[in-house]
């Protein structure tokens, strides 16, 4: 069975939705003819207690295009009828093959993309040099090329459009997820942003400001430092308990700690405590000394999988092996400059970082205000972001909030941002953090029930704590045994 599809989104007319089909068989999707792509296996393979058609495809809309992606459809009657499109991580690189395989066993059809390049390391952005159409393919372009195949895919082998189609990423994958909502906004009907690097060409900036004061000469935060970092805070804003329930009302100034003239322990030294205030505040603009993006919440600086993985290293001869620092010189060098000797440590982060993000916004960073075509479409947006993050500061997806706030008006009806107190990058920390984000966007988009007031769970020690999630600008409060959402006046 031979089919061709004369567009990439091509609707196939097999029958009208809710009428019984006769479904392809898997082995005969190898021969879909697609434009500037091709299918290179169809295979059926395990999917939870089903099984499900896995169809790779590699896509060329450029001649420097190699975009790869996957698409997963649930066979028979176990497909709910829904699509979910999956965000990818740092800089993408490869297919998100498990994940599809967990999400079609659930029943949804599903599919990822190594965004046009292919790696393992994913902080790697080396095939970025020279080559500027696989930049674009990683900003934007590999997205709409796997939504637009993915759903001709599934029509050609159900006969059928699916019901619902959703994204959900986190991290580089929340980035994505704003992309979709801003240039592609009729392509899904309800869209999870987690934590996202949608303003990634200014992470970079403040990546590069707190690396700078850490290799500065007795700049450099180590275990001990981050230790009485957190402990100072915990202390001052987080009423015995283990992590900062409210951070936006913690004003913690690590100035407190300098070590007093003779004492040698238990403090910091000044140019120690500089790179706290970096840390915190982030990138300062040399021209103005206002602060033009801002830096982590304080709370979880000493914790596993907190700076250690993604600031400072396990140790000073580490430092450039911490994930930040990896992102952000890679970014320099093959995003911004095209020069592989590019050093970030000398960038001045005034004149020349304005003119690596003047090369790089356009392309990567997903931060329109302008949500109205995507509001318009009748789609749903959660953003949820831990308030503890050591990637991307939580305080960034506040910024893009108020943005939206300020162009539209009330977002409520269609878009709404929740903070997680304790919550590392995209999950963990010390907190109760597990939400189901996709189960409540269905609800929003199926149901027609906005998400409120959400219960955060513990993880898999079992303990059974909980903690409650309310949208932005609403804050949780305890009144005796009971806690509630109150209001709070909209502050960044």
């Amino acid at each position: 069975m031979k089919r061709l599809l004369m567009g990439a989104g091509a609707a196939l007319a097999l029958g009208a939705p809710g009428l019984a089909h006769a479904e392809a068989a898997c082995g005969d999707l190898a021969r879909t003819v697609l434009p500037h792509a091709e299918i290179t296996s169809a295979t059926v393979e395990k999917a939870g207690s089903g099984e499900a058609c896995r169809i790779a495809v590699a896509s060329h809309p450029t001649q420097d295009s190699n975009i790869k992606l996957e698409v997963w459809i649930p066979r028979g009657e176990a497909w709910n009828g829904k699509f979910v499109q999956l965000g990818n991580g740092g800089f993408a690189g490869s297919v998100l093959t498990g994940q599809l395989r967990g999400m079609a066993g659930r029943g949804y059809a599903a599919a990822s993309t190594d965004d046009g390049h292919q790696t393992p390391v994913g902080t790697n952005a080396s095939w970025a040099l020279g080559h500027p159409e696989k930049l674009v393919d990683f900003g934007w372009r590999a997205l709409k090329e796997t939504t637009e195949i993915s759903k001709a895919l599934i029509a050609a082998q159900k006969g059928l459009k699916p019901k619902t189609s959703y994204f959900f990423g986190c991290s580089d994958g929340g980035r994505e997820a704003l992309m979709e909502a801003q240039r592609f906004p009729n392509d899904f009907d309800g869209i999870v942003a987690g934590a996202p690097a949608n303003a990634m060409s200014q992470l970079f900036g403040i990546s590069a400001a707190q690396h700078q004061a850490l290799s500065a000469p007795g700049g450099y935060l180590g275990p001990v430092e981050l230790s009485l970092l957190q402990k100072s805070v915990l202390a001052q804003c987080a009423d015995g308990g283990a992590f900062v329930r409210d951070p936006a009302a913690c004003r913690f100034d690590p100035g407190k700690l300098q070590c007093k003239a003779g004492v040698i322990e238990g403090c910091l030294t000044a140019p120690q405590v500089h790179s706290a205030r970096v840390m915190y505040e982030g990138r300062r603009d040399p021209r103005s000394g206002k602060i033009a993006f801002p830096g982590f919440s304080p709370g979880a600086e000493a914790q596993p999988n907190s700076w250690t993985t993604w600031v400072v290293g396990a140790n000073e001869a580490q430092h450039a092996r911490a994930a930040g620092y990896q992102f952000a010189s890679n970014a320099f060098k093959y995003f911004a400059f095209g020069d592989p000797s590019f050093d970030f440590l000398k960038l001045d982060l005034g004149a020349q970082f304005d003119q690596a993000r003047r090369k790089m916004r356009p392309i990567i960073d997903s931060d329109s205000p302008n949500l109205a075509a995507f509001k318009r479409h009748g789609g749903k947006l959660i953003q949820y972001h831990g308030w503890n993050d050591p990637a991307i500061p939580a305080r960034s997806s506040i910024l893009y909030y108020e943005d939206v706030s300020r162009t539209m008006g009330d977002t409520s009806g269609f878009y709404r941002l929740y903070l997680v107190p304790g919550m590392l990058h995209c999950g963990g920390g010390a907190s109760p953090t597990n939400v189901d984000w996709l189960g409540q966007l269905e609800a929003w988009v199926g149901e027609k029930k906005p998400p409120a007031a959400i219960t955060a769970a513990a993880g898999s020690n079992g303990s059974g704590a909980t903690q409650l999630l309310c949208p932005y600008p609403a804050v949780a409060r305890k009144a005796g045994e009971t806690w509630s959402c109150a209001a709070r006046k909209r502050k960044s």
